[in-house]
């Protein structure tokens, strides 16, 4: 049998866009004399859907595009995803499912047993878990139909499993001998290849092949890397689809040794997987909500920097505008580094001196202001004018602000609400700031799109004369090392100074995270590419007072 691995970008509800994209698909297989196309997760209706599926016109439509797909798709076989209803009068009313069909007739239809209910995942919250787990036959072979998390779950491969069942071994008991798995897997750093790792293994041990067809593409803040494979039966990667792209690969059970025609390429690097993560994600937020245009709040500092490269990569630089908006205190090289970055990307730029405005604010609000000292609420003022600036620009073009704060600013709130928090799309609060320097290296290996001053003067918020983030900060190599420990390994202050950090430190630290929840709450929707991002995966109570210890 030959196998076409289809893995595309599907809107959430946009069906017709949907439709077109497996109907196009699959005749790309059927021209290639596949005689099995298999698409991802909830290829119908785009995962994840949440609460639209609340609503019985979603579900009715979805099914219905199914209906028209099963009738307009001839000459080959086809697995994907879809929203089926649960006829029985208990339990949920949604089933995630999975249908094989061919030439105008169902053959196989299988019903999710795994449901996630933890980081991103909810899908308890909608589905019914399927209770089958069985294997079907189709042109010579029994196949045994999995929906992504019903592959995680093996004893060897997950240290701590939370389900009772593992559907891949009872289907290999009910004689399937390949397993194919439809995915809406999505990224985050090192998560590849211990996907690798564990299809291979699995493909290995129970001696069949296996394929994997993901999703590629971006949705609100999660991204889907794609990367969709097929792996012999030795456990080796027999076909790859490239990374955070729609593709096809082949796979031909026929072949004993890997296709490197169908191994396409993928990122060689975390640094380059997390950009070209982040590249994705903002042109697909940008565009499945609706605009053309961004426009970026530039400092001349790395962050803005970093935030306007993404942007250009993502949309082409007709569709990006930026703002400089210069006090009193900004430096001279921040002039000289934020027109020297406008020309590399040729971007259309705007200066907006604000100490006018500033002067103004302060004879009411702050009469007692001291200009060689300015204060928290002096400096604040300062980011929420510019913050007012962009969103006015924003209304005014018609455009969608992006706004440029990283993970480590946004963990101990070193961010203003209503100022540089502005935005409609938070592109890097992800990224720690040492990584923000690892992404702004890697971007200049090939040609010095970063002016390099940018990337090695102290970070400084520019809010008082000659200030920068370490008066205020440690060093961003400790408090990314211990704001990883704290916020994606879960681990207490007692933890963390038994790794070599000032108990005082780890104290302070912990408390700025804690206490700058509420800030994190308001924050704008941002790209999730670590193990733990902020937003609807991270759900902490805003007034609590546990310590952890």
């Amino acid at each position: 049998m030959k196998i076409a691995i289809a893995q595309i970008n599907p809107v959430i509800g946009d069906f017709n866009h949907n439709f077109d994209k497996i109907k196009y698909y699959a005749e790309e297989a059927i021209a290639l004399s596949c005689d099995l196309v298999i698409f991802s997760e909830l290829t119908v209706s785009g995962y994840p859907p949440r609460d639209l599926l609340e609503k019985e016109d979603f579900v009715d439509t979805n099914i219905a595009y199914l209906s028209n797909l099963v009738s307009s798709i001839n000459g080959i076989g086809v697995i994907c995803g879809f929203v089926d209803k649960n006829p029985d009068d208990e339990g949920n009313w949604l089933f995630n499912s999975a249908v094989l069909f061919e030439n105008g007739k169902v053959l196989h239809k299988i019903n999710k047993r795994l449901l996630p209910t933890y980081d991103v995942f909810d899908e308890r919250r909608y589905f019914e878990p399927g209770i089958e787990v069985v294997s079907f036959p189709y042109k010579g072979r029994r196949i045994g139909l999995t929906i992504c998390e019903d592959v995680w779950n093996d004893k060897e491969a997950i240290k701590k499993r939370i389900y009772h069942l593992d559907p891949v071994s009872l289907m290999i008991e009910d004689g399937a001998d390949l397993i194919v798995n439809i995915s809406a897997s999505p990224f985050h750093v090192g998560k590849r290849e211990f996907r690798w790792d564990m299809l291979g293994s699995i493909a290995k041990k129970y001696d069949v092949p296996l394929v994997f067809a993901n999703q590629a593409g971006g949705n609100d803040s999660v991204l889907f890397d794609g990367i969709s494979a097929a792996f012999n039966r030795e456990g080796k990667m027999a076909a790859r689809a490239k990374d955070f792209k729609e593709d096809l690969v082949v796979f031909d059970l026929k072949r004993t040794e890997p296709d490197e025609q169908n191994l396409h390429a993928v990122a060689g690097s975390d640094t380059e997987s997390i950009l070209k993560a982040l590249i994705m994600g903002t042109h697909d937020y940008v565009t499945k909500c609706g605009f053309k245009k961004v426009v970026i709040g530039l400092s001349g500092g790395i962050d803005s920097t970093l935030t306007a490269y993404i942007a250009v990569s993502a949309l082409g630089k007709e569709n990006v505008s930026a703002v400089f908006m210069p006090s009193q205190y900004t430096s001279k090289d921040n002039y000289e580094d934020t027109e020297k970055l406008s020309k590399n990307l040729g971007i259309k730029l705007e200066t907006i001196p604000i100490d006018g405005m500033f002067k103004e604010f302060l004879k009411y609000i702050s009469p007692s202001f001291k200009e060689s000292d300015p204060g928290v609420t002096e400096q604040n003022i300062q980011a929420r004018i510019r913050g007012t600036i962009l969103m006015a620009m924003s209304n005014r073009e018609g455009s969608i602000l992006l706004s440029t704060g990283n993970k480590s600013e946004l963990a101990v709130g070193y961010c203003t609400l209503y100022g540089d928090m502005n935005g409609g799309l938070a592109v890097i609060s992800d990224v720690p700031k040492t990584a923000v320097y690892d992404l702004a290296r890697f971007i200049n290996t090939e040609k010095e799109y970063i002016p390099s001053r940018i990337i090695t003067k102290a970070p400084s918020a520019e809010l008082k004369p000659g200030q920068t983030d370490q008066d205020d900060l440690p060093a961003y190599d400790i408090l990314d090392s211990i704001l990883k420990g704290y916020i994606e390994d879960f681990k207490g202050a007692d933890e963390l100074v038994k790794m070599g950090f000032a108990r005082d430190l780890v104290e302070d630290v912990i408390s700025r995270v804690d206490r700058n929840e509420y800030k994190r709450h308001q924050a704008a929707p941002g790209l999730k590419v670590t193990s733990k991002a902020f937003g609807y995966g991270r759900r902490y109570p805003l007034a609590q007072r546990y310590t952890p210890k």
